[in-house]
């Protein structure tokens, strides 16, 4: 008896089969994909709403790996606005003139990194909010590919004041240290509504490297930059009016 027809017609059923089932498995992964992609931009709008208080991924790292963290939420009407002062003239200059990416600004970093100098970060706050809020910390384009159009949204999205409030509620001012409240606590026993114009740019000059930079026992170097950022601030008017009326 002949059975080799029967045969083939069985291996030509398991292989479309599992043709079948690799199809669908490739569906969920890229499905999957596209909802993670998707996720930050819904979430924006989410966070819109002033009773919503987000956290980083840093700080869910921290969770996950049951480390912990420290991190009281205030409004940003209970931050001296020294502090905001401060923040925007040590990492954002452009902050109420931007919408999310200072595009002068990226275009030098791009010319200076094609000539192989030494660049500077270039990040506004819109777009080390992104980063702190969806993404994660490394030097890579991928990240950065994904950084400009999460700033610009939530920039967009966002009022100048909530995007300023949650930033300074979640960025890192040391080890398990989270968002200015904790941050003037920790380093100077104070409230962020009390913090002074010098603790305030202390503060400020930290951000970049709160690990290396302390802010409660500031170097020499930390105390010069401070005082750089001190001055900065005390001439601000014009560039804080999308924040302080």
């Amino acid at each position: 008896m002949d059975i080799a027809p029967e045969s083939d017609e069985i291996v030509e059923t398991t292989a479309h089969r599992q043709w079948f089932g690799d199809r669908r498995v490739l569906k969920r992964i890229v499905l999957a994909v596209l909802g993670l992609l998707i996720l930050p931009y819904a979430l924006i709008f989410f966070y819109v709403l002033p009773f919503i208080h987000p956290v980083s991924t840093l700080m869910l790292r921290d969770l996950v790996l049951l480390r912990g963290y420290d991190r009281r939420w205030v409004s940003l009407d209970e931050i001296a606005p020294v502090l905001v002062q401060s923040v925007m003239m040590s990492e954002d200059g452009q902050y109420c003139f931007h919408g999310g990416v200072d595009w002068a600004e990226m275009r030098m970093l791009v010319e200076d990194t094609l000539r192989g100098q030494a660049t500077r970060g270039g990040s506004t706050i819109p777009m080390q909010t992104a980063k702190n809020l969806f993404l994660w910390n490394s030097r890579s384009f991928v990240r950065k590919a994904l950084e400009l159009p999460l700033a610009v949204s939530t920039d967009f999205v966002l009022s100048k004041r909530r995007l300023m409030e949650i930033y300074l509620n979640i960025a890192e001012w040391g080890p398990g240290i989270y968002g200015v409240e904790a941050a003037a606590q920790y380093h100077f026993k104070v409230p962020a509504s009390k913090l002074t114009r010098r603790q305030a740019s202390l503060l400020a000059v930290s951000l970049p490297n709160p690990f290396d930079r302390n802010a409660g026992k500031p170097g020499r170097r930390l105390r010069t930059l401070a005082s750089v950022i001190e001055r900065r601030a005390q001439g601000s008017g014009d560039y804080i009016k999308c924040i302080y009326k």
